[in-house]
């Protein structure tokens, strides 16, 4: 079932052969880990990068070490979240049910429209949402374990230490929303001494181990790396309005319905009465998802910043519910051929936008960055007009930072969150490097001047406006962004007027 799970999601994720833009965004930062030997600080054109934690970095970057910069490699970090997702789930079903339905919980997760796209989507929210689910899954073990007084300490420990991928994973999620669920499902289930069971001194040291030291050593190089880190990064994106996709309360509920059917249509055997109130640890477990689901649910309901994404740690529990509950109505031919016909349907609204992905290429730059590798010469600095392309870093191989022209005094840039409060968030951390790399509209003709060739990336309306030179020369353009070269300016009048 493993081998299942693994080729299912690296043979999918191996067939979408472009990125979209926020997967080249976290794919470069991974690629300038590698390629400056820094795997402490992560990067985005050389500037600390501190909107998430290392993990996606570390595994992406090993992988890339390992198969070059290519697609899958970008995408590793987000399989393995999904292997930390469906294999603790499968291995949990089996040993607290049965077999058989933890086999249907595999499938029916793995053809989960919004769990097989995030499967093999570059970016954090696969991974940390494995990384919750295990977790959960880890500390309701240990839990029944001490229940029915068997050995539970290993597994306990485990769990603390997952909690602490998840924090390196996208930070305190990682643990809050397991210490949520689990803990109200002990409340619910009247288990204090369990509760108190699971609070473990060892566990925290592992915890603080795990956890405590990147973080203890992005501070002493960046005084006020933890502020930025927690306060803006965390409780205000939280609580404040303005970032990324302000949606209503009710859009997660939304997307789980219509991302679900018609899987969710099994789902009214849930609805029985009893249900959750099962007896022994069916009943428990039952309480378990149900919990994990609406916890899930109601906390990343409330922010009004709503990316699909951030709900996928509800999908395994959601699948599992669904899973579940088809099996509690007689089991009949007829039955059958709709359940298959339910996994079948699954597979292949997931794959269309895969495979809509793959063959749209209006967001993707890797054609002019792969042009730009081709005739790039080692020492001629590129220069990005008023825009940052995530994607050409990687694919153009670049060694160095681009030197990105804006007009980077607008007070504006702090009440957007798009590519321009990145790069200037980053530019706070190292000020000295950003004055080199983030030039000013009245700055950059010097800059070219000073360069011994050198290749501009931007549209045709930034060029006009920011005064490309008349030796400029368009080598590829396609879908409004081009590539221009710039020979050597040294000794001429023109470009450095």
């Amino acid at each position: 079932m493993l081998a299942l799970c693994l080729a299912w999601l690296a043979a999918t994720a191996w067939m979408r052969p472009l990125m979209l833009p926020d997967e080249g965004r976290y794919a470069a930062v991974a690629w300038e880990m590698l390629r400056s030997g820094d795997w402490l600080t992560p990067t985005l054109d050389g500037l600390p990068f501190f909107h998430k934690p290392p993990l996606f970095y570390w595994i992406t970057g090993a992988a890339l070490a390992l198969a070059g910069p290519v697609e899958l490699a970008a995408r590793a970090a987000s399989i393995v979240g999904a292997v930390l997702a469906a294999w603790p789930l499968y291995l949990f079903t089996r040993r607290w049910c049965d077999a058989a339905l933890a086999r249907r919980v595999l499938l029916l997760l793995l053809v989960q429209p919004l769990f097989f796209v995030g499967a093999q989507f570059a970016n954090l929210d696969m991974l940390v949402a494995g990384c919750i689910t295990a977790t959960v899954l880890a500390l309701a073990h240990a839990a029944l374990c001490f229940e029915q007084g068997l050995a539970h300490r290993r597994t306990l420990m485990l769990a603390y230490g997952l909690a602490a991928l998840g924090v390196l994973a996208k930070g305190l999620i990682g643990f809050v929303l397991p210490a949520m669920i689990v803990g109200l499902w002990l409340l619910l289930r009247g288990r204090w001494r369990t509760l108190l069971a699971l609070l473990s001194l060892p566990g925290l040291a592992l915890f603080l181990a795990v956890a405590g030291p990147w973080f203890w050593a992005m501070q002493q190089r960046f005084g006020d790396f933890l502020h930025y880190f927690f306060v803006v990064q965390h409780f205000q994106r939280f609580a404040a309005g303005g970032f990324n996709n302000a949606q209503p309360f009710w859009f997660y509920p939304v997307v789980l319905v219509l991302c679900s059917l018609p899987a969710l249509l099994w789902l009214r055997g849930a609805l029985a009465r009893g249900y959750l109130a099962a007896p022994g640890v069916q009943g428990s477990v039952r309480l378990l998802m149900a919990l994990a689901l609406g916890s899930v649910l109601l906390f990343f309901s409330l922010p009004q910043s709503k990316l699909i994404g951030y709900i996928l740690p509800a999908v395994p529990a959601l699948a599992w519910l669904m899973a579940d509950a088809s099996l509690q109505a007689e089991e009949t031919p007829a039955r059958r051929r709709r359940w298959w016909l339910t996994l079948a349907c699954g597979a292949v609204l997931g794959l269309a936008p895969v495979i809509g992905l793959s063959v749209d290429q209006r967001h993707s730059t890797r054609d002019l960055a792969l042009v730009l590798r081709a005739q790039h010469h080692s020492g001629e600095p590129v220069f990005m007009l008023r825009g940052y392309w995530y994607d050409v870093p990687f694919y153009a191989r670049l060694r160095e930072p681009v030197l990105v022209v804006g007009d980077w005094n607008d007070a504006a840039i702090a009440q957007h969150d798009n590519w321009r409060k990145e790069v200037a968030d980053a530019a706070a951390f190292d000020p000295p490097l950003a004055r080199h790399l983030l030039l000013r509209p009245q700055a950059w003709r010097q800059a070219l001047c000073r360069a011994g060739g050198a290749w501009v990336i931007g549209t045709e309306q930034s060029a006009q406006q920011l005064g490309l030179p008349a030796q400029a020369r368009a080598v590829y353009a396609a879908r409004g962004v081009t590539l221009w070269h710039v020979p050597d300016g040294k000794g001429q009048q023109a470009p450095c007027s």
